[in-house]
């Protein structure tokens, strides 16, 4: 039984390339190879869960994320354009990032929530981060969280 995450992302890819569309296909058969990779890379193959197969497309949309950002600062712009697109082609895989006002507000509960259960200091960044995390989940990457987290907290 295939996940519903990774055979649509199959079909999207035979759709693709009869639609000679270049960009997508080869694309998602970079993430495909990821996620079959991923399902031998233990002891016996498995079939991946939904919540595994988007981790593995959000670990690859951040991998394009970052060449983007080292071909624009050496100057490759078309080389960045490309590595952008093909983020753009992975986020339509992934839930919606959560705006900058939302995830404020989620980290905002989730310090009240911290503090209500005896965190301060230091150890509350941690506390605060074990409340959130799940809440996010995949909706707005790790350094973001952390970042508003201690944003958050240094406002008191």
């Amino acid at each position: 039984m295939t996940t519903t995450l990774k055979s649509r992302l199959h079909d999207d890819l035979t759709v693709a390339i009869k639609a000679r569309d270049e960009l997508r296909s080869s694309t998602l058969r970079l993430t495909l190879t990821a996620i079959q990779k991923e399902e031998v890379a233990g002891e016996t193959a498995r079939q991946l869960s939904d919540a595994e197969v988007e981790k593995i497309i959000t670990r690859e949309a951040k991998k394009r994320r970052e060449a983007a950002e080292a071909f624009a600062q050496g100057g490759r712009v078309e080389q960045a354009e490309r590595e952008r697109a093909e983020g753009e082609v992975l986020a339509e895989y992934l839930p919606k990032q959560l705006s900058d006002e939302e995830l404020a507000a989620l980290v905002a509960e989730a310090v009240q929530e911290a503090v209500a259960g005896g965190a301060q200091g230091p150890r509350a960044m941690g506390a605060v981060m074990k409340i959130v995390n799940p809440k996010v989940a995949g909706r707005a990457e790790g350094g973001r969280v952390a970042a508003a987290v201690k944003k958050r907290l240094a406002e008191g």
